[in-house]
Protein backbone atom coordinates (compact mmCIF):
# COMPACT_ATOMS: atom_id res chain seq x y z
CA UNK A 1 0.00 0.00 0.00
CA UNK A 2 1.39 3.39 -0.96
CA UNK A 3 1.20 6.25 1.46
CA UNK A 4 0.98 9.87 0.40
CA UNK A 5 2.74 12.77 2.04
CA UNK A 6 -0.35 14.91 2.47
CA UNK A 7 0.74 17.63 4.86
CA UNK A 8 -2.28 17.29 7.15
CA UNK A 9 -4.86 16.77 4.37
CA UNK A 10 -6.80 13.52 4.47
CA UNK A 11 -5.55 10.92 1.99
CA UNK A 12 -8.89 10.85 0.12
CA UNK A 13 -8.85 14.61 -0.55
CA UNK A 14 -5.12 14.97 -1.12
CA UNK A 15 -3.74 15.92 -4.49
CA UNK A 16 -0.17 14.82 -4.88
CA UNK A 17 2.29 13.99 -7.59
CA UNK A 18 3.73 10.49 -8.14
CA UNK A 19 7.10 11.74 -6.79
CA UNK A 20 5.48 12.27 -3.40
CA UNK A 21 4.64 8.59 -2.97
CA UNK A 22 6.54 6.72 -0.26
CA UNK A 23 8.81 4.72 -0.34
CA UNK A 24 11.10 6.01 -3.07
CA UNK A 25 14.27 3.92 -3.07
CA UNK A 26 15.55 2.82 0.31
CA UNK A 27 12.71 2.12 2.76
CA UNK A 28 14.58 3.70 5.65
CA UNK A 29 15.94 6.94 4.20
CA UNK A 30 13.85 7.34 1.06
CA UNK A 31 17.08 7.70 -0.98
CA UNK A 32 18.03 5.40 -3.87
CA UNK A 33 20.18 2.43 -2.89
CA UNK A 34 23.79 2.30 -4.15
CA UNK A 35 26.65 -0.12 -3.61
CA UNK A 36 28.71 0.86 -0.54
CA UNK A 37 32.02 2.65 -1.01
CA UNK A 38 35.32 1.48 0.54
CA UNK A 39 34.82 3.73 3.57
CA UNK A 40 32.04 1.35 4.71
CA UNK A 41 33.76 -2.05 5.07
CA UNK A 42 31.00 -3.66 7.16
CA UNK A 43 28.36 -2.65 4.67
CA UNK A 44 30.57 -3.99 1.87
CA UNK A 45 30.81 -7.34 3.67
CA UNK A 46 27.03 -7.43 4.06
CA UNK A 47 26.65 -6.75 0.35
CA UNK A 48 29.21 -9.45 -0.44
CA UNK A 49 27.31 -12.12 1.50
CA UNK A 50 23.91 -11.01 0.21
CA UNK A 51 24.99 -10.53 -3.41
CA UNK A 52 26.55 -14.01 -3.42
CA UNK A 53 23.09 -15.52 -2.85
CA UNK A 54 21.62 -14.68 -6.29
CA UNK A 55 24.98 -15.50 -7.91
CA UNK A 56 24.87 -18.96 -6.32
CA UNK A 57 21.18 -19.45 -7.16
CA UNK A 58 21.60 -18.61 -10.84
CA UNK A 59 24.82 -20.60 -11.24
CA UNK A 60 23.36 -23.66 -9.50
CA UNK A 61 20.07 -23.53 -11.38
CA UNK A 62 21.69 -23.31 -14.80
CA UNK A 63 24.30 -26.01 -14.12
CA UNK A 64 22.25 -28.52 -12.08
CA UNK A 65 18.48 -28.14 -12.13
CA UNK A 66 16.01 -29.91 -14.39
CA UNK A 67 14.65 -26.71 -15.95
CA UNK A 68 17.93 -26.25 -17.88
CA UNK A 69 18.61 -29.96 -18.52
CA UNK A 70 18.27 -29.89 -22.34
CA UNK A 71 20.54 -26.86 -22.91
CA UNK A 72 23.03 -28.29 -20.40
CA UNK A 73 23.08 -31.68 -22.17
CA UNK A 74 23.58 -29.90 -25.48
CA UNK A 75 26.52 -27.99 -24.00
CA UNK A 76 27.96 -31.21 -22.54
CA UNK A 77 27.84 -32.86 -25.98
CA UNK A 78 29.39 -29.81 -27.62
CA UNK A 79 32.21 -29.54 -25.09
CA UNK A 80 33.16 -33.15 -25.91
CA UNK A 81 32.54 -33.12 -29.67
CA UNK A 82 33.85 -29.74 -30.85
CA UNK A 83 37.20 -29.74 -32.63
CA UNK A 84 38.19 -26.25 -31.50
CA UNK A 85 39.59 -25.86 -27.98
CA UNK A 86 37.94 -22.45 -27.67
CA UNK A 87 34.49 -23.85 -28.54
CA UNK A 88 34.91 -26.78 -26.13
CA UNK A 89 35.80 -24.39 -23.30
CA UNK A 90 32.95 -22.05 -24.19
CA UNK A 91 30.37 -24.84 -23.91
CA UNK A 92 32.02 -26.20 -20.76
CA UNK A 93 31.25 -22.91 -18.99
CA UNK A 94 27.56 -23.81 -18.89
CA UNK A 95 28.15 -27.20 -17.30
CA UNK A 96 30.49 -26.17 -14.44
CA UNK A 97 29.00 -24.18 -11.57
CA UNK A 98 32.40 -22.77 -10.57
CA UNK A 99 33.17 -21.52 -14.08
CA UNK A 100 29.68 -20.21 -14.71
CA UNK A 101 29.59 -18.40 -11.34
CA UNK A 102 32.35 -16.06 -12.59
CA UNK A 103 30.11 -14.81 -15.39
CA UNK A 104 27.06 -14.58 -13.16
CA UNK A 105 29.11 -12.61 -10.61
CA UNK A 106 30.26 -10.24 -13.37
CA UNK A 107 26.64 -9.71 -14.40
CA UNK A 108 25.53 -8.88 -10.85
CA UNK A 109 28.55 -6.63 -10.31
CA UNK A 110 27.66 -4.74 -13.50
CA UNK A 111 24.04 -4.54 -12.36
CA UNK A 112 24.88 -3.17 -8.91
CA UNK A 113 28.28 -1.48 -9.33
CA UNK A 114 29.61 -3.49 -6.40
CA UNK A 115 33.32 -3.03 -5.56
CA UNK A 116 35.23 -4.39 -2.60
CA UNK A 117 37.89 -2.59 -0.52
CA UNK A 118 39.17 -0.27 -3.27
CA UNK A 119 37.38 2.37 -5.33
CA UNK A 120 39.03 1.67 -8.70
CA UNK A 121 39.31 -1.30 -11.08
CA UNK A 122 41.10 -3.32 -8.38
CA UNK A 123 37.95 -3.12 -6.25
CA UNK A 124 36.02 -4.79 -9.06
CA UNK A 125 38.66 -7.51 -9.39
CA UNK A 126 38.70 -8.22 -5.65
CA UNK A 127 34.89 -8.19 -5.57
CA UNK A 128 34.68 -10.62 -8.48
CA UNK A 129 36.83 -13.28 -6.85
CA UNK A 130 35.34 -12.74 -3.38
CA UNK A 131 31.81 -13.03 -4.79
CA UNK A 132 32.70 -16.22 -6.67
CA UNK A 133 34.28 -17.68 -3.53
CA UNK A 134 31.30 -16.94 -1.28
CA UNK A 135 28.81 -18.09 -3.94
CA UNK A 136 30.69 -21.38 -4.29
CA UNK A 137 30.68 -21.85 -0.51
CA UNK A 138 26.90 -21.39 -0.61
CA UNK A 139 26.58 -23.90 -3.47
CA UNK A 140 28.77 -26.38 -1.57
CA UNK A 141 26.52 -26.06 1.50
CA UNK A 142 23.44 -26.51 -0.67
CA UNK A 143 24.93 -29.58 -2.36
CA UNK A 144 25.75 -31.18 0.98
CA UNK A 145 22.27 -30.39 2.28
CA UNK A 146 20.70 -32.08 -0.76
CA UNK A 147 22.88 -35.16 -0.23
CA UNK A 148 21.85 -35.32 3.43
CA UNK A 149 18.17 -35.02 2.48
CA UNK A 150 18.57 -37.74 -0.16
CA UNK A 151 20.29 -40.04 2.35
CA UNK A 152 17.52 -39.40 4.88
CA UNK A 153 14.82 -40.22 2.32
CA UNK A 154 16.63 -43.39 1.25
CA UNK A 155 17.02 -44.55 4.84
CA UNK A 156 13.34 -43.83 5.55
CA UNK A 157 12.27 -45.86 2.50
CA UNK A 158 14.49 -48.76 3.56
CA UNK A 159 12.96 -48.73 7.06
CA UNK A 160 9.44 -48.60 5.62
CA UNK A 161 10.18 -51.62 3.43
CA UNK A 162 11.71 -53.45 6.40
CA UNK A 163 8.62 -52.75 8.52
CA UNK A 164 6.31 -53.91 5.70
CA UNK A 165 8.30 -57.11 5.23
CA UNK A 166 8.30 -57.84 9.01
CA UNK A 167 4.60 -57.11 9.26
CA UNK A 168 3.62 -59.64 6.57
Amino acid sequence: RLLARTGGVSAENASYTPQELVPAGNCISGKPMHAPDPSQPLQQLLWLFVLAIPVACVAWTVTHEEVFREPREYCQRKCQDCQSLLRRKFFYLFTCEYCFSHYVALFFMFLTGFKLLLDDWRGYLIALFALVFVANVYMNFFSRLRVEIHIGKTEAKAKEQEIEENGK
